[in-house]
């Protein structure tokens, strides 16, 4: 129901109180954080996300651009932030410096306030050397990194904000395996020295990702058990063993740094997980023993037999994100530590003592009706099926059907049950999205077979605001707040006469809506889309929302 008052909110200052200051948990081992992505059909509301951060104690976060509303979520958390900076703003912020001067304007110190952002550092560019981009990016990412770095100094916050360069562990290499044979890659080398050396110049950290997944994955006869860090197979270097990849491939690229004269250059591990789907070696179990052991190494503070004492690193990643590229493998819409709906995928203790029990989900999800699409086998045309099966996993998500994988070991009405399932879900469940030439039909009742989970879609922004309106509890305003990550504004109400606020929206019910209000002075209220219907046109049922199973 929709409330009377007129309802302002201005992104504000809020002073600390135990009311809006949430105390972090102190059980996640120091130096530990979490990579956010959010590339996802319909991602969790941020402020969704901000709070089950805090919820699991995680104080350190990881981002791959700037997007306001998602770094505004973070603001007053106290949660160190790494905000990013994409490939392809990279030729941009590589010329004239007043650009990465205003991008650091828009995108840094505006957020840098008491009850701000604790912003720490800028990542230009996300592994913009891989070989596969063909030196796309080779000859403006050192210029990008130069110019954000200068931008942030004459802000004022070079000091406490660094600028580095998130790359893959690809970028240096061993011709015989072996840490001490280490160096740069010959075609970036001289590239890569330039970096380092101005890395160390400016006190900023090396920011690499190591993948043991991938080492496995990319080499058939690669030793199972050095994949992880129980120990089993070892190499021996110069008089030190090494019983899993994760040291070896960290310790090689200290020998590179050593190399080339940096040799206490810091050194961060941006991404380092295991993925739970789309490979035969990615699944729950699998990631919980690699995690159970990478945590207990990180708790013991003893490195890396080159490194010892504290690690930093970034797990990878938060949440599950079905939008992301598989050209690298169907896994690489697997890696959360969540699924796509906030839920935990398997105990763990991210303190790294062993007292392993679940993540606290997400709070507060929202999801579309209890509906699924499945095969009609009452009209099963095999000559159609194989079409419309590829059509469907061409636009939707489909990864979890590869062999080894969570739902491989259905018969072939599962498998094509599955695929129009996910695109109807994708599709928001619309009902022409279940067509498939007649061979599809809309059940009620839960479809998900076994171990293969058939997913419901979550709800959107738009019908958020929507169901706000049935909500009493809740209004369409507090929803928008809630998605443009502003949790830390405050709230107005009042009667539309006060003519002081000085904001920057405002928004009404649409019945009283005036666009000349005094409280409007950008008179730019939101709109509906137009061919939505008056919301009090909806029948009540439809605005309930299903709360998950």
């Amino acid at each position: 129901m929709a409330r009377t008052g007129l309802l302002v909110w201005s992104c504000c200052l809020i002073l600390a109180s135990a009311n809006v200051v949430h105390v972090l948990s102190s059980t996640v081992i120091p130096g530990v954080g979490v990579n956010w992505g959010t590339m996802a059909s319909k991602p969790l509301p941020r402020n969704t996300v901000a709070n089950m951060l805090k919820d699991n104690g995680l104080n350190k976060v990881k981002l791959f651009d700037s997007d306001s509303p998602t770094v505004k979520s973070l603001a007053g958390t106290g949660i160190e932030v790494m905000v990013g900076i994409p490939n392809n703003q990279l030729y941009i912020l590589a010329g004239d410096i007043e650009d990465a001067e205003d991008w650091v304007k828009e995108n840094i110190t505006t957020y840098i306030h008491d009850g701000g952002v604790d912003i720490k550092y800028v990542a230009v560019g996300n592994e913009p050397f891989l070989s596969s981009y063909n030196n796309t990016f080779d000859n403006i990412t050192f210029p990008a990194l130069q110019n954000v770095q200068k931008a942030l100094d004459k802000a004022g916050v070079g000091d406490r904000i660094k600028a580095t360069v998130a790359l893959n562990a690809d970028v240096y290499e061993s011709h015989s395996d072996k840490p001490s044979d280490g160096d740069f890659r010959k075609d970036i080398k001289d590239l890569m020295i330039k970096i380092v050396k101005f890395l160390h110049q400016n006190n900023a950290p090396f920011v690499v990702n190591i993948y043991p997944f991938l080492s496995l994955y990319q080499n058939a006869g690669f030793p199972f058990d050095f994949a992880f860090f129980d120990g089993g197979r070892t190499i021996s270097d110069k008089n030190v063993s090494y019983s899993n990849v994760f040291d070896a491939n960290y310790d090689t690229l200290v020998w590179t740094l050593k190399k080339n004269g940096v040799d206490d250059l810091k050194i961060i591990v941006g991404e380092v997980g295991w993925p739970t789907d789309g490979n035969i070696n990615a699944n729950n179990k699998l990631a919980k023993k690699f995690y159970d052991g990478l945590l207990k190494k990180l708790v013991a503070k003893k490195g890396t037999p080159l490194r010892p004492g504290q690690l930093d690193v970034y797990l990878f990643s938060l949440i599950d994100e079905n939008q992301k590229s598989i050209e690298p493998g169907h896994f690489e819409r697997h890696w959360g530590l969540f699924y796509y709906d906030g839920q935990p995928k398997f105990p763990i203790d991210l303190s790294g003592k062993g007292n392993d029990k679940m993540l606290i989900a997400a709070k507060g999800v929202q999801y579309m009706s209890p509906q699924w699409c499945v095969l009609n086998e009452e009209n099963k045309n095999l000559t159609m099926i194989a079409d419309d099966l590829g059509y469907a996993c061409s636009l939707a998500d489909c990864t979890s059907l590869d062999y080894g994988s969570s739902c491989n070991k259905m018969d072939i009405d599962g498998n094509v049950s599955y695929a129009f399932n996910m695109y109807f879900q994708m599709h928001d469940q619309d009902e022409d999205a279940c067509d498939f030439n007649g061979l599809g039909m809309i059940v009620k009742t839960n479809a998900s077979r076994g171990s293969c989970l058939f997913p419901l879609q979550l709800v959107g922004a738009g019908e958020r605001l929507k169901l706000a309106y049935g909500n009493a509890s809740l209004s369409p305003l507090e929803v928008l707040v809630e998605d443009l990550g502003m949790s830390n504004c405050q709230l107005i109400t009042g009667t539309g006469t006060e003519t002081d606020h000085k904001l920057g929206s405002v928004l009404k019910s649409p019945a009283n809506f005036n666009p000349d209000s005094p409280t409007n002075p950008q008179k730019e209220p939101l709109q509906f889309r137009d061919s939505n219907p008056p919301l009090e046109t909806y029948p009540q049922e439809t605005l309930k929302v299903f709360q998950g199973p």
